[in-house]
This record gives structure tokens, C-alpha cells and sequence, in this order.
């Protein structure tokens, strides 16, 4: 586990994550939770006081990480931009689930089926992890539909569903 203080911080101009609240882990703590590590990982630990699991720290360049600060994250851990924030953070190894659905949908197209199991790993929790936070059954099952239809023709990541979805090309 690694202990310590970051400022909460916000981005101006920095193309899809303009707007994101975030930290940044300095190549120093980063190397010491994840010796070598260039690439995305997952950690666990506490905010503050607050609790986290799952949550993915992206590479930014020289060593240094972010980690965005989700709407459910920052409610937990009462803070905004500017703020100082106490942060003792460890590697998470727990394995990932897929939602059950999603799986099952998937299974019944193979092209589908096939595409999926060429992401990335953190891709495909991606796709689980927003089927699963929908709200109500019919936009659980449309969002399952809907990435079913865009692994059949062949899109590689969350956006490029959404660009679909914009381009009316469901």
C-alpha cells in the first residue's frame, strides 16, 4: 500500500477527457505500487476516508498516472477541484466479471462473440460495467442489444458506439 497527498484536479483542454475531474500519481508512487507498469492497471484503497475498488489509473506520460474522479467518487469523498485529498492506494487483482447477459447475448453471434474477445480486457469491462448501471430493464436490455450489434460490425471501443449511435447508425 502507498501513501499520499494529491491535489484534486480538473482538465481544461485535453480533447475527450476536457471537463474530468482527476488525480495525478507521481512516477515515484506509481513505480513503487506497480514496478514497470506503462499501462493501465486497476487499484483499491481509500480516498480520504472513502473506500474504492475497481478503479483504473491511466498512463499520462513520464511515469505519471491519472485517476479520474467519477461523479460517485467525488460525491463520496466530498471534494472538488482544488482540494486536498489523503490517498493510500494498493494494486486490485480481484478478477473482473462480465455481466451474465451480456455474455449469454453474445454467445448467439459468434462474429460478435469474437470481436469482444479481441478488446482489451479493460474494454470489455467497460462495455459490462454500463450495462450493469443501468437503471431500468429496457435500457439494460438496449444497451446489451446495442453492444452485441456494434462488436457484430467490428467497433473496437465505447466511443466508437457512441459515434454510431450519433450517426444514426444502429
Amino acid at each position: 500500500m502507498v501513501q499520499f497527498t494529491a491535489t484534486i484536479c480538473q482538465a481544461a483542454e485535453m480533447g475527450e477527457k476536457t471537463g474530468w475531474t482527476y488525480i495525478i500519481i507521481p512516477p515515484d508512487v506509481a513505480e513503487e505500487l506497480n514496478p514497470g507498469q506503462k499501462k493501465s492497471f486497476r487499484v483499491k484503497g481509500k480516498l480520504d476516508d472513502h473506500s474504492i475498488k475497481e478503479v483504473s489509473l491511466l498512463p499520462v506520460g513520464g511515469g505519471r498516472f491519472m485517476m479520474p474522479l467519477n461523479a460517485t467518487l467525488r460525491k463520496g469523498i466530498r471534494k472538488k477541484k482544488g482540494a486536498m485529498l489523503n490517498v493510500r492506494i494498493q494494486v486490485d487483482k480481484t478478477p473482473q466479471k462480465i455481466c451474465a447477459e451480456l455474455l449469454e447475448c453474445l454467445a448467439d453471434e459468434p462474429k460478435a462473440q469474437a470481436n469482444f474477445n479481441k478488446l482489451p480486457p479493460s474494454h470489455q469491462r467497460y462495455f459490462s460495467k454500463w450495462i450493469e448501471e443501468a437503471k431500468t430493464e429496457p435500457t439494460k436490455t438496449k444497451r446489451i442489444a446495442l453492444t452485441v450489434s456494434a462488436m457484430s460490425t467490428g467497433a473496437r471501443n465505447y466511443g466508437e458506439v457512441l459515434r454510431s449511435l450519433r450517426d444514426g447508425k444502429e
